[in-house]
């Protein structure tokens, strides 16, 4: 079966089984990869390119012999921005599926839909997102970036360059809520005001009041934690209004590819902290960008997440064959203890943290211009996702399943 065949059967109610690449694997049983994500609805845009990179490392990884000799299998279900059918598609991978991993999920909300039934029926998973962090659980590997990676730099440096009156409007959902609590502490931490705050539903797509309480507060910059296509519109509509403030996320541009997506200058002053983005320039990011495009040549946007799905599985990779060939969790698991599982991707090297089981980055400060252009005024190098080891996450020892936030961190021993 060929990619396009595939792509011509309906996601909503079947998986897509593919088996990318030839060579001596083929003949030996495959380790499957169930795939869940959102490649319709309010967050395709985002996503749907993070099946592509999947893609993209199960072909590679199956012309170069498979894992452990044994080809890579994919079987993929569209979620289409809804968590009930990350529920109902979770408990088919792992029960009729029987597969050995699942990628999934691109918002948090749907994250924490599916994460209890990947416990209860002790699954194995990667969520390649960014994210607002704080996920101990050890049926969970990330390989997104997290806050202390993007809001410890950029919040600072732009309290730095342009004033420390901050005003933040983020999607009202978990990923918005504690991102925004984590911004808060930091601008109170460095001195700074938090002029206002807003929380903005999913779907929410009109935003004269929002505009008009922003001018009204008169911020030194707006960080804007925006999730979907909806929300998106922020940006147009605030250009329009000529608002004219810089701008700090962690989530836009790297994420939805606003700055290529809508016309110029309504990202114009938009600074984003991101692992990866099209733009990045070296050896290793060219040679990754050639061979997707080689293989996508229609993608519309290589993003972080795209980044974090192909490292992902080569990671799965190098466990798999560490652990003698196994799939079972206790056994990858004891592979990450040892705390040397890193890959050389399209950023450079990135290796897992044994006590969160979350991914080192390096983080890119991505500045977008007037005629929508990326520059980079800062580069971060390897920064670790320190916060919840420090916090008292420690997977190497117990398993509590559970998220904290600043503000609810695991109870004291």
């Amino acid at each position: 079966m060929n990619v396009k065949q595939a792509y011509a059967q309906p996601l909503a109610v079947g998986a897509v089984l593919l088996c990318l690449g030839a060579g001596t694997a083929q003949a030996q049983e495959a380790i499957k990869v169930g795939v869940l994500e959102d490649q319709s609805g309010d967050f395709a845009a985002a996503t749907a390119v993070k099946v592509h990179a999947i893609e993209l490392a199960a072909k590679e990884i199956n012309n170069a012999g498979g894992i452990d000799g044994r080809p890579v299998e994919l079987v993929v279900y569209d979620t289409q921005s809804d968590n009930t059918r990350y529920q109902e598609f979770m408990r088919r991978v792992l029960q009729r599926d029987q597969v050995d991993v699942v990628f999934a999920g691109f918002s948090s909300a749907s994250r924490e839909a599916y994460r209890p039934i990947l416990n209860q029926f002790d699954g194995f998973a990667f969520y390649n997102n960014q994210y607002e962090g704080g996920v101990c659980d050890a049926n969970m590997v990330v390989t997104g970036a997290v806050p202390e990676q993007q809001f410890s730099t950029l919040i600072p440096w732009m309290m730095e360059e342009y004033g420390s009156n901050v005003y933040t409007i983020a999607a009202d959902y978990n990923f918005g809520q504690i991102s925004a609590e984590w911004v808060r502490n930091i601008v109170e931490e460095k001195g700074g005001t938090m002029v206002g705050e807003e929380f903005i539903p999913l779907g929410v797509s009109q935003f004269s009041q929002t505009i008009q309480n922003i001018q009204d507060a008169d911020p030194d910059f707006v960080v804007t934690l925006l999730v979907g296509t909806a929300q998106a519109s922020y940006y147009e509509q605030a250009a329009a209004a000529n608002l004219g403030l810089p701008m700090a996320s962690s989530v836009n541009v790297g994420q939805g590819y606003e700055h290529k997506r809508f016309n110029p200058p309504s990202l114009a002053d938009m600074y984003v902290t991101t692992n990866y983005i099209e733009e990045v320039e070296s050896g290793a990011s060219n040679d990754f960008k050639g061979r997707f495009h080689e293989m996508f040549p229609d993608e519309a946007y290589i993003n972080q997440e795209a980044a974090n799905s192909y490292i992902a599985l080569n990671l799965y990779k190098q466990m798999v064959e560490r652990a003698g060939g196994s799939t079972d969790r206790e056994d990858l698991r004891k592979v990450i203890a040892q705390g040397d599982v890193c890959f050389d991707g399209p950023s450079g090297n990135v290796c897992l943290d044994p006590k969160s089981q979350h991914m080192s980055h390096t983080i890119y400060l991505a500045k977008v211009g007037e005629d929508h252009s990326i520059s980079f005024p800062k580069v971060w190098e390897n920064i670790q996702p320190y916060w919840l080891g420090e916090v008292g996450c420690d997977l190497t020892q117990n398993d509590p399943s559970a998220q904290y936030t600043p503000s609810s961190p695991p109870p004291a021993e």
